[in-house]
C-alpha cells in the first residue's frame, strides 16, 4: 500500500484507470506559433513535465477561429492542426500519464487585436469588468449552434490525435461560463434568463461531445468539466447557482468535475460570514456521483494528502509542478527532501520556460517562489485562471 492516498490508482466509471490521484492542471505556456500550431518549445516543455502525474490536462485549445483568447494559444479548430496535436498527445502519454486536452472558446475574454480585426462575441453585448474590455457582439442562434458543432469537431480531432480525453473549459470567465453567468448573459431566449436556461449552452455542448465520442472513439474516452464556483460581478454567479448547476452536471455523462480556484480551501468570495470551503459544499452536492479535482496552492505531499483526507478524488499541482517536474517521482522514491519549492530565474531554461512563457508568468504576477526576486501573488481571473484558476 502506498504511503500516501494520492499515489493510489483510480478507475473511472467508463473503465479508464488512472495510475495515481495527482493531476497537472491546465496552465497556459503561451508558446504556440502565430497560426495556432503546436511549437517545438511546447513539445519540449511537456516532455520535461510529464510522466509522473496520473493525468496531465493540456491547456486551452480554441475550438473556433474567433475563440482565440491570447497570443501563443494553440488551436484545435481545423484538421490542419492534427499533426502537431498527435505529437503533443504522444509526448505527454509517457509512463502511463493520461493526456487530457482542454478545449474552449474565449468569448468576450479576447479582443479585436488578438482576433486580427474580427469582433469578439459572447452570450450578450455586455463588456467584461476589466480594464479596456471591448463590448462583444451578441451571438445569433445560428452562431451558437455552430460553436456547439465546433466543440464536437474539436473532440473528434482530440480522439484522432490520440488524447485520452477532453476537458470542457467552463471556468475562468470564458464563453461557457459567460453563458451561465447572469452578468454576461442577459438573453431572454432559450439560451438565457433563468438559471436553468443559462445552463443550456453547456448542456448542449456536453450532449454534442458525447455523441461525437460514441461515433468516433474505439475505446473509453474521458470527458471532464471545469467550473469556477463564484463570480464577484453584480449580477454574477453565486455558489447557490453553482450547486444547482453541478446537480445537473452530475447526470450528464461526464467523468469528472474540476473546481477552479486559486486556493483549494477557498471560502465564499461573496459571503464573508460563511467559513465552509466551497469544495466541501460542492462535494456534498455531488454526493459521490462524480469524482472531483481540487486545485490551488497545493505544494507539499502533506498539502496533497489533506485534499485526499477530505474525500476529494484528485488533487492538482499547478505552480509547484512548474517548479518541480519530478514531484511525483521524488515522492514515490522516498526523496521528498529533494523536492524543489523555489527556483531561480536561471532555472527557467531547464524547466522548459522560454521567454514567451516567462513574459506570460510575469504578466500574471504569479508567485513562482523565485529566489532573490519578489513576485506578487494573484488570485487569477480570465486568462490568469489558466494557471490553477479562479
Amino acid at each position: 500500500m502506498p504511503k500516501y492516498k494520492f499515489l493510489q490508482p483510480y478507475t473511472f466509471q467508463n473503465g479508464v484507470q488512472i495510475k495515481n490521484r495527482i493531476v497537472i492542471p491546465p496552465m497556459t505556456e503561451a508558446s504556440a506559433l502565430q497560426d495556432g500550431t503546436i511549437s517545438m518549445d511546447e513539445l519540449h516543455y511537456f516532455d520535461l513535465h510529464t510522466g509522473g502525474a496520473g493525468m496531465f490536462i493540456i491547456p486551452v485549445a480554441n475550438v473556433s477561429a474567433n475563440g482565440k483568447g491570447f497570443e501563443g494559444e494553440f488551436s484545435v479548430a481545423d484538421d490542419k492542426f492534427l499533426p502537431g496535436l498527435k505529437k503533443l498527445s504522444s509526448t505527454v502519454k509517457r509512463n502511463g500519464t493520461k493526456a487530457i486536452l482542454q478545449i474552449f472558446h474565449a468569448g468576450r475574454m479576447s479582443n479585436s487585436k488578438i482576433l486580427r480585426g474580427e469582433p469578439i462575441v459572447s452570450a450578450s453585448a455586455v463588456a467584461a469588468k476589466r480594464p479596456n474590455a471591448e463590448t462583444p457582439e451578441e451571438l445569433t442562434n445560428e452562431e451558437i449552434e455552430q460553436i456547439i458543432e465546433d466543440f464536437g469537431q474539436a473532440t473528434r480531432r482530440a480522439i484522432v490525435a490520440g488524447f485520452d480525453g477532453i476537458e470542457l473549459h467552463g471556468a475562468n470567465t470564458y464563453l461557457m461560463q459567460q453563458f451561465f453567468s447572469p452578468h454576461s448573459n442577459r438573453r431572454t431566449d432559450k439560451w438565457g434568463g433563468t438559471v436553468d436556461k443559462r445552463m443550456t449552452f453547456a448542456l448542449e455542448i456536453i450532449k454534442k461531445v458525447n455523441q461525437v465520442i460514441k461515433e468516433n472513439a474505439s475505446s473509453p474516452f474521458i470527458v471532464g468539466y471545469r467550473i469556477s464556483p463564484e463570480e464577484i460581478e453584480e449580477p454574477g454567479i453565486r455558489i447557490e447557482d453553482t450547486l444547482k448547476f453541478v446537480e445537473v452536471l452530475a447526470d450528464q455523462g461526464i467523468d469528472y468535475l474540476h473546481i477552479s480556484m486559486g486556493n483549494a480551501w477557498r471560502t465564499s468570495l461573496n459571503n464573508k460570514d460563511d467559513n465552509e470551503p466551497l469544495i466541501e459544499k460542492i462535494k456534498r452536492q455531488i454526493n459521490g456521483r462524480l469524482p472531483l479535482i481540487s486545485v490551488g496552492s497545493v505544494e507539499t505531499p502533506q498539502d496533497a494528502e489533506k485534499v485526499m483526507d477530505a474525500g476529494i478524488d484528485f488533487v492538482a499541482l499547478g505552480r509547484e509542478s512548474l517548479r518541480e517536474p519530478h514531484w511525483v517521482q521524488k515522492v514515490e522514491s522516498g526523496q521528498e527532501d529533494a523536492i524543489r519549492y523555489t527556483v531561480a530565474l536561471q532555472d527557467y531554461p531547464e524547466l522548459g520556460i522560454n521567454p514567451s512563457f516567462k513574459e506570460f508568468l510575469d504578466m500574471l504576477h504569479t508567485d513562482m517562489h523565485i529566489v532573490g526576486q519578489d513576485v506578487a501573488k494573484d488570485d487569477f481571473k480570465g486568462h490568469l485562471g489558466s494557471l490553477e484558476g479562479n
